[in-house]
């Protein structure tokens, strides 16, 4: 199952624990200085959290850090956008003047209007916000179908109808309810009526709006309860999506029902804000068949919480990109617009297999390469395949299900003609976050002969939702991209940095050159590369001209390499997906995926510039260098700073561009600049047996310490080191 860093305990290694005490060290050292830090602001939460297609509407952002002079608002996706709201004069403007000595406080609270087309499809976006200090981190917007229902200030009186409690908001369905679970112990009732034989779907959204905001390290768990006029429970849910409950329930009796939602721990937080979505419409999990052939898709089934055979969903056109998991818009009979994902395939793609394959001797025929769709319909329901393989036949053999929104926590095993064991895969990691599908990369056939796949859900579950894509393909070197982290913020004539990291993939062993697309005007990009062999990291160092006008814009980031040692090997091309760093309990550093990664254009901060007295280095194996670096810092600004070339926490290292075998060697540089130091050295140092690497780029980081995660990172301009004899 995978890792819930939300509930489970920190385990801290000695080194980790020493890495602590170390960073402990320096970020309290920031504490008494004379100017603080340049934060950019991080978004906490929306209030309220959703807004219907259609129409336009006020939300309050909450901060941590100054969203002071707020410019403009970017909201992910199509259809919908985002202002900033004036403010209103003081009525009294001297009573708005700072006291003598006095420092204003710094705002973090913000109205914004959001504005959502008529066909906006339903769905989260990503918010941020722009500011004289640069872009905010990723707050979440839910689009919805329906009018949206804002929660009520509680009662200053007791309820009439004397139940214990806060008094219940009437409600009509179908609404989208918003409030906040904001104290502990508190328990939101909201009143709505039914006739007999209705049938409302509940669809609740919170914890998942949650995952992204980097400050909020404890989360909500959300429990949704119905009860009758007596008081009586008719349905309950929780743990349905992620942590999210939903339900579909049909009343027998008509008349008055109550809503109820909490905390599952009677916890509560200001920042724990929710939407319930109320209607007579289906709640969509996913499609049948998932994986379907060509750009001309045929119709699709629906499945999920009140789907039943008779709803049928399409696609509008052409599927758009190319082959494999793909975000399209589905139009679903009685619900609308959705996004959902798919896999797409370029070729032949087998139906669900009919009959009893449950066991390796009735197990169905498959052909290699292929894909196949699957549904573990019943509880105990066991899919097995046969295949015949060559001695020495690499295969990757892969589920998709939870990607594509199913309920199955796969679990696929290989095994031989006597039913034993070859293999076995249960979770896997894409990118830096654990999902309960299952791949085995690479599988060798240890001989001529058949062999059995085996596919089932990890607890024996099964059902309409338990839907699956089975591929089997020949292995081939390929590799993904992600980037850390979501933003690089510059101001006029400086530069920052982007590390992009490589997974390799069936032992792609080629050299990956970076590219970006879409900067915003007035910044350039030097676009380095990931070295070929074992090279994981490539760094981009963007760079803001003088004149640069402050403003913020989404890249693209893309890599494109080829095997070495094959000739015929094609060129294999990727998108970085983009993650978002977020603030673990006990001061890890945890991540999330976000749509884009923005480049913006800021006033100047702490730092004005740092300059690196040789910018070409040279170094043979078994040698060292030195780097003298000298940082200029705004005025008033004695904080400490710390000298780095990769990008580290708590002993883990998430961008490191230098050459394998080089490192730094802590106990000759000066990295850690106190009192309003400006001059500190980094002193490069190879190993002997270090390979030779032509021209790397690499970039020496001045981090400034905003919390126990977050860093605001002003970068020297692009630098080059080659390892050769």
């Amino acid at each position: 199952m995978p890792i819930d860093h939300r509930r489970r305990k920190p385990v801290m290694t000695r080194e980790v624990l020493a890495a602590v005490a170390t960073l402990v060290a320096v970020t309290c050292a920031f504490a008494p200085t004379a100017r603080a830090q340049t934060a950019y602001p991080m978004l906490m939460s929306l209030t309220p959290t959703a807004l219907q297609a259609g129409t336009s509407g006020t939300a309050t952002i909450a901060s941590r850090y100054a969203l002071d002079g707020a410019t403009a608002v970017l909201v992910s996706g199509e259809g919908v956008t985002g202002s900033v709201v004036p403010d209103a004069p003081p009525a009294d403007a001297k009573a708005a003047e700072t006291k003598a000595g006095g420092t204003p406080k710094p705002r973090e609270s913000l109205r914004v209007t959001f504005t959502a087309v008529a066909d906006a499809v339903p769905g989260v976006r990503d918010v941020r916000v722009v500011t004289p200090l640069g872009v905010s981190t990723v707050g979440q917007l839910l689009v919805v179908r329906d009018p949206v229902v804002v929660e009520a200030p509680p009662a200053a009186t007791p309820p009439a109808d004397g139940v214990a409690g806060p008094a219940h908001q009437e409600v009509t369905p179908p609404a989208a309810v918003c409030g906040t679970i904001a104290k502990a112990e508190e328990v939101d009732r909201y009143r709505f009526r039914v006739e007999p034989g209705a049938a409302l779907g509940f669809h609740v959204w919170c914890m998942r709006l949650e995952d992204r905001v980097h400050d909020l390290q404890q989360h909500a768990d959300p429990i949704l309860v119905v009860r009758d006029a007596r008081g009586s429970v008719v349905a309950a849910s929780d743990n349905e999506f992620s942590g999210d409950p939903a339900l579909w329930h049909t009343f027998a009796e008509g008349g008055e029902h109550t809503l109820e939602i909490r905390d599952v721990r009677y916890l509560g937080n200001v920042h724990w804000t929710y939407c319930i979505e109320i209607s007579a419409r289906p709640i969509v999990r996913t499609v049948f068949p998932a994986a379907v052939a060509g750009r001309a898709i045929p119709p699709l089934a629906p499945l999920g919480i009140g789907a039943d055979a008779s709803l049928t969903a399409r696609v509008p056109g052409p599927a758009p990109g190319p082959d494999g998991l793909q975000e399209v818009t589905l139009t679903v009979d009685r619900l609308g617009a959705q996004r959902q994902r798919l896999m797409l395939v370029d070729g032949a793609v087998a139906g669900e297999v009919s009959g009893d394959n449950d066991t390796p001797e009735t197990a169905a025929t498959l052909a290699v390469p292929t894909v196949l769709n699957g549904m573990l319909d019943r509880e105990g329901d066991v899919d097995c395949f046969t295949f015949e393989a060559r001695k020495g036949q690499r295969l990757d053999i892969e589920v998709f299900a939870a990607r594509l929104g199913a309920s199955v926590d796969a679990h696929l095993r290989v095994l031989d003609d006597k039913g034993r064991q070859l293999a076995l895969s249960d979770d896997i990691t894409v990118g830096k976050r654990k999902v309960t599908d299952a791949a085995i990369e690479s599988w060798t056939a240890p001989a001529d002969g058949r062999y059995v796949l085996e596919v089932r859900d990890l607890h024996m579950r099964g059902g309409d939702a338990f839907v699956y894509a089975l591929e089997v393909r020949e292995s081939r070197p390929w590799f993904e991209l992600f980037a850390d982290t979501d933003k690089t913020l510059i101001a006029p004539g400086t530069t920052g940095v982007l590390f992009v990291r490589a997974v390799r993939r069936n032992g792609f062993n080629g050299a990956i050159q970076l590219a970006v697309d879409g900067l915003p005007a007035g910044v350039t990009a030097s676009c380095g590369r990931i070295l070929p062999g074992k090279g994981q990291d490539g760094c981009i160092v963007f760079q803001a001209a003088t004149d640069a006008q402050p403003l913020a814009a989404p890249i693209t980031i893309l890599g494109s390499g080829r095997h070495e040692g094959d000739e015929a090997a094609p060129e294999r091309t990727a998108d970085a997906v983009v993650y978002q760093e977020t603030y673990l309990p006990g001061g890890g550093r945890g991540h999330w995926p976000v749509e884009s990664h923005v480049v913006a254009v800021s006033k100047p901060a702490d730092i004005r510039r740092v300059t690196v007295g040789e910018t070409a280095v040279r170094l043979a194996p078994g040698g060292s260098t030195t780097l003298d670096i000298e940082i200029e810092r705004a005025e008033g600004f004695t904080a400490n700073v710390l000298l780095e070339v990769t990008y580290a926490h708590l002993g883990g290292v998430f961008g490191n561009s230098l050459p394998e075998g080089v490192t730094v060697d802590a106990s000759k540089s000066e990295t850690l600049l106190t009192g309003g130091k400006t001059k500190g050295r980094i002193v490069l140092q190879a190993a002997a047996n270090a390979p030779e690497a032509p021209e790397q780029q690499f970039v020496v980081m001045a981090n400034v310490s905003l919390n126990f995660v977050m860093k605001r990172t002003y970068g020297s301009p692009p630098l080059s080191i080659t390892l050769a004899k």
